[in-house]
């Protein structure tokens, strides 16, 4: 699928039937899996949540360039836990397979940092794909509780994650696996310093998108937020210190001050000169339906997600998920289809894969 040399290659780990484990499911066989290769993994609690569950880690590989790597900041985005999983179970299955990576590298594994946020999605989780689940159980932290802006101590995961990282640094990589609801197709964020020297990256995350029978979801906020466009379905990587540009500009000063750093932003801020990736994957993916505008009109713009977006809004936020007829039109109005999510992994590993190669 890739055009770069198999020891960078982590594509072998994506799950062909993943079962979206939670973390208390996923600990004994994490713990033992670690405890069977003591020379290759370290397994560790880090810290607690604010509910008092634990918060696990594993340190991965030999290698003198520290990678680390994050997931579930966003708790209604249960993809890249399951990537994580799966890629320390299949790397400990296959060690001599995974061998060029782990001399190279020593990874600092995060899988699940809000155990308190995937228990209240649980519901949904478990009865995945149906979207009336989705939309009756999903829960989502607001601003001043969203842990992805909350580096590096505005709640004790957030404190747990950068006290597990820190003695690390510098990284040479981090990523922070994310998803999305729903998109019209993959979208991969970079951070600025990098955007020049991950044109290969960049192509070739396009490609293995496209194999996959999805598009880029493709979406030029101008700037807002500190999101800037770099090509079609690549963006920057969120920065908190934009965040709080954009809200005290519009008089919001409250809402500023909810929004600490992003996990990039903290690790950027430790030295060296890290590349840093955000994985944004749907979960269903906008196949059909009417436009807002013409593209042509609006080009980088996703004219028909905008025209789906407030509609689904409503059902997500205003409790009115019960009411099938609202659900039943929307779903009669725009065309919806579930993405694999061994696919969702697979692509998530790859821009893994890509950037190992790319630094590597």
């Amino acid at each position: 699928m890739m055009a770069r040399s198999d020891p960078f290659d982590l594509t072998p780990c994506a799950d062909p039937d993943p079962s979206f484990a939670s973390s208390a499911e996923a600990r004994d066989w994490l713990l033992t899996a670690c405890k069977g290769h003591p020379s290759l993994a370290r397994f560790r609690t880090i810290g607690e949540s604010e509910e008092g569950r634990p918060i696990d880690a594993v340190v991965l590989g030999s290698g003198e360039r520290h990678v680390s790597l994050i997931a579930g900041n966003h708790a209604d985005e249960p993809v890249g836990p399951e990537t994580l999983r799966s890629m320390i179970r299949e790397v400990l299955d296959q060690p001599n397979r995974f061998e060029g990576v782990l001399e190279r590298f020593t990874f600092y594994i995060v899988p699940h940092t809000n155990p308190d946020g995937e228990h209240r999605n649980r519901p949904w989780i478990k009865a995945w794909p149906d979207i009336r689940a989705y939309l009756r159980h999903v829960s989502r932290d607001l601003p001043g509780r969203d842990l992805e802006f909350g580096f590096p101590s505005m709640r004790p995961e957030n404190e747990a994650v950068a006290s597990f990282l820190k003695p690390h640094a510098p990284f040479v990589l981090h990523a922070s696996l994310h998803g999305m609801s729903v998109s019209e197709g993959a979208l991969l964020l970079i951070n600025r310093p990098w955007t020049y020297r991950t044109e290969d990256l960049q192509d070739e995350y396009r490609r293995a998108a496209a194999e996959a029978g999805l598009a880029m979801h493709d979406h030029n906020r101008k700037g807002e937020k500190g999101f800037f466009w770099i090509d079609p379905g690549i963006q920057t990587t969120p920065r908190g210190e934009a965040m709080r540009s954009y809200f005290r500009s519009i008089g919001d000063d409250d809402m500023a001050r909810r929004f600490h750093d992003s996990s990039m932003e903290m690790v950027m801020g430790w030295g060296g000169d890290p590349l840093c990736l955000v994985t944004e994957l749907p979960l269903w993916v906008l196949t059909g339906g009417p436009t807002s505008v013409a593209s042509s009109d609006h080009p980088h713009r996703p004219a028909r997600y905008e025209a789906f977006r407030d509609r689904f809004a409503d059902l997500r936020h205003r409790d009115v998920a019960d009411d099938d007829d609202a659900v039943a039109d929307l779903l009669r109005t725009f065309s919806l289809t579930p993405l694999p999510p061994s696919e969702a992994m697979r692509l998530q590993l790859t821009a893994l894969s890509l950037a190992l190669a790319t630094i590597g």
